[in-house]
């Protein structure tokens, strides 16, 4: 999400004249996009932040941005008096007009101009990538709900990108089609709740519903959709998997835990069993989905008996994947308001590196299935001089060849596997010409 929301931005800038750098010497303008979801990003960030104000003092030309969880959508006054040395602070989601704004100072007609172009490019969905990006990015991320009205016990999002907002099906099917022609091949929708999207807006359109505009989309090879919320994963969105060809066998729906006393304390609004009956659903109707999922261990209160239940569902369900991290507690939350952060670290890391240990045995089981089969893989970009590139249901897989692939879907033969990714050979790749080949002539 934060990287849909700084490519929006980049694309504004742009407009105004200005390009991409890598180097911070160069930067006109810094923009720093940042997330809130763990103590430690955000730590980060702040970080960040105190590192750049030496570029200030050095540059006081230098316009620095602040973009994301961190400013929030509540105002920015503790930030402002903290780091005084920053011009913009943007909410999340932002279009990026608050630094056209300040940009364009006393050029009115520029800034005029600037938000003009803004509105008629969503309009009309002439959606730019940043020139740097430009028949490059193979995947590209497309949010479909803002914010989010679920409220976890230990999730900030709420507060900080504000109340659940559903965009309309014909803005993201023209961003869509935008993007076909700039040579994206895959899209990511996005959404805190993904599977929520339409649930703002009386009798409209779900995610299923959504699905089946995008599918029909020329030169998109591949949508994808991510995160769902057990509670609001329907029939109708698991047949839509299943049935329309663009769509990939793959499901993000987190358990965040396999205790039913603590997925209460969470107020995740499910208890285990239904989880493992939802995880059943998708595999009787979607029978080859790879489920991905989160987990958080060492949540208050969290007892060595409560994480084996944890360790028991993951162990006994076998997912593909497990996005797992160790509690800490966001300020404003329900958990660190009313709940003490009593798992002591080291647990936590010990019942992290356990589950992380569960998670690597179960990939690796997983990719084993594929050893000696072809497998369509959509060719991300080159690492390390081979190329990479991603299956259905999102394994990553490397292969060698000679040709120009990015963007191509390519039939790749698997002779290796491991715990996270395998690689191969294009089944129609180029054969080496004999070095030592010598015409032979037959004399009678």
């Amino acid at each position: 999400m934060n990287y849909a929301d700084a490519r929006r931005v980049a694309t504004e800038l742009e407009k105004l004249g200005y390009k991409s750098t890598q180097n911070s010497d160069e930067a006109d303008v810094m923009i720093l996009q940042t997330c809130t979801v763990r103590q430690q990003s955000e730590d980060k960030a702040y970080g960040r932040l105190h590192n750049l104000k030496h570029l200030k003092e050095q540059r006081p030309d230098l316009t620095i941005a602040v973009m994301g969880c961190v400013v929030g959508v509540r105002g920015n006054e503790v930030l402002e008096e903290r780091f005084p040395y920053v011009d913009v602070f943007m909410e999340p989601s932002t279009d990026g007009m608050p630094l056209v704004s300040h940009l364009t100072q006393g050029d009115v007609q520029a800034f005029e101009t600037a938000v003009t172009e803004q509105r008629h490019a969503w309009q009309d969905g002439g959606v730019l990538l940043p020139a740097h990006q430009l028949g490059k990015m193979v995947s590209a991320p497309v949010a479909i709900v803002y914010g989010c009205s679920h409220a976890c016990a230990f999730c900030i999002i709420p507060q900080k990108r504000g109340k659940e907002r559903s965009r309309p099906v014909g803005e993201i099917a023209a961003e869509v089609r935008s993007l076909a022609t700039q040579g994206v091949k895959e899209v990511v929708l996005l959404g805190q709740i993904v599977d929520r999207y339409g649930y703002d807006v009386d009798n409209g359109p779900d995610l299923a519903d959504l699905l089946r505009v995008i599918n029909e989309i020329d030169g998109i090879e591949r949508v994808r959709f991510l995160t769902s919320h057990p509670n609001y994963m329907t029939d109708k969105i698991l047949y839509a998997v299943r049935d329309l060809p663009k769509v990939m066998p793959q499901i993000e729906v987190p358990i965040q835990a396999g205790d039913d006393t603590v997925l209460e304390n969470m107020k995740r609004g499910y208890t285990q069993q239904q989880y493992r009956d939802l995880v059943h659903r998708i595999r009787d109707i979607v029978p080859d989905a790879a489920i991905h999922t989160d987990i958080i261990v060492g949540f208050p209160g969290e007892t060595e008996a409560q994480f084996q239940q944890t360790y028991d569902v993951l162990s006994n369900l076998r997912l593909d994947k497990i996005h797992l991290a160790r509690y800490s507690p966001r300020p404003g939350t329900v958990s660190a308001r009313r709940m003490k952060d009593d798992v002591l670290d080291d647990e936590k890391r010990r019942r992290f590196h356990l589950i992380e240990a569960l998670n690597a045995e179960v990939s690796q089981e997983k990719m084993q299935q594929w050893l000696g089969q072809t497998v369509e893989v959509l060719v991300e970009d080159k690492h390390k001089g081979k190329w990479r590139g991603r299956t259905p249901h999102n394994k990553l897989v490397f292969f060698e060849d000679p040709r120009s692939l990015r963007g191509e879907l390519v039939q790749v033969h698997v002779s290796h596997t491991g715990a996270w990714s395998m690689s191969g050979t294009a089944v129609d790749a180029p054969q080496p010409e004999e070095a030592n080949s010598i015409p032979l002539t037959l004399m009678s």
